[in-house]
């Protein structure tokens, strides 16, 4: 393993050195490890994460050495560098039509794919469901039994290599049409409610106590969030802005499979 990320942080230095074939096929191999889940883009360790950045950067560097191909599949036509995933029946993932997976992600048995979108980098845990219309973008890191639900986004993070990826912690429930981007952190068990936009500067406001209390860039565990705004002075005027509010917590004691209309009237919200 020191070997080939010696390789490849020496070849994103030096990008003539990609030209090599043994250089080539240090890039592939990561490229493949990550595809069976031997190796990932990010990994949780001590209940933080660490980011493998030298493995972001075989990916980059994977796209200049692959050759535009066509890929037939039935009547549909692709042309694109990364080829499709496959063997889903070998690996234990179910995947409805038209859902589509590019080799170089990793979804672990289990794993259920309704028509969506899953890229290079990614891994998805099992049990977890990626619902119809959603997309898992580039290197985000998708936990164990999460429901990802219709028209959700996960963003993806390649660039900065050192930029942690967007990350859905396990047991983690992602309302119809959320978007969560730019290396935001959902961590376990957390609710979202539809609709709910986070983006790195998004204001996560716990407004459950006596004064609100502020977070960036991550939702804590167990936290059920709805859509929110707070106002904000502009040289024009007061303007309401979008952000995020902690309106309770999902309790310990409640199934983790319950259902996202459940946990919001929990707290009385209409959905």
């Amino acid at each position: 393993m020191d070997q080939l990320k010696n390789v490849i942080e020496a070849a994103w230095e030096n990008r003539e050195m990609i030209k090599d074939s043994a250089v080539q096929s240090s890039i592939r191999e990561v490229i493949e490890m990550v595809d069976k889940g031997k190796l990932r883009v990010a990994e949780p360790v001590d209940g933080g994460w660490k980011v493998n950045d030298w493995v972001k950067k075989a990916i980059v560097l994977f796209f200049p050495i692959q050759k535009m191909e066509t890929i037939e599949v039935g009547p549909f036509e692709f042309h694109d560098k990364i080829p499709l995933k496959k063997n889903y029946a070998e690996q234990g993932v179910r995947v409805v039509p038209h859902a589509i997976a590019r080799y170089g992600c990793f979804i672990e048995s289990g794993a259920i794919l309704m028509p969506s979108y899953v890229n290079i980098g990614a891994y998805v845990g099992t049990g977890t469901m990626v619902d119809t219309w959603a997309t898992v973008g580039s290197c985000a890191q998708i936990g164990q039994h999460v429901h990802l639900s219709g028209g959700v986004g996960i963003g993806g993070v390649l660039e900065p290599p050192q930029a942690s990826p967007t990350i859905i912690e396990d047991n983690c429930f992602i309302g119809s049409r959320c978007i969560v981007v730019e290396g935001v952190r959902v961590r376990k068990e957390a609710v979202l409610g539809a609709n709910v936009v986070l983006t790195n500067s998004t204001h996560i406001i716990d407004v459950t106590g006596s004064e609100p209390i502020t977070y960036r860039g991550e939702v804590p565990e167990r936290s059920v969030v709805i859509p929110g705004s707070y106002t904000k002075q502009f040289p024009a005027g007061e303007y309401q802005v979008p952000c995020a509010l902690i309106i309770g917590k999902r309790q310990e004691s409640t199934d983790k499979k319950v259902s996202l209309n459940e946990a919001l009237r929990d707290h009385s919200v209409a959905v």
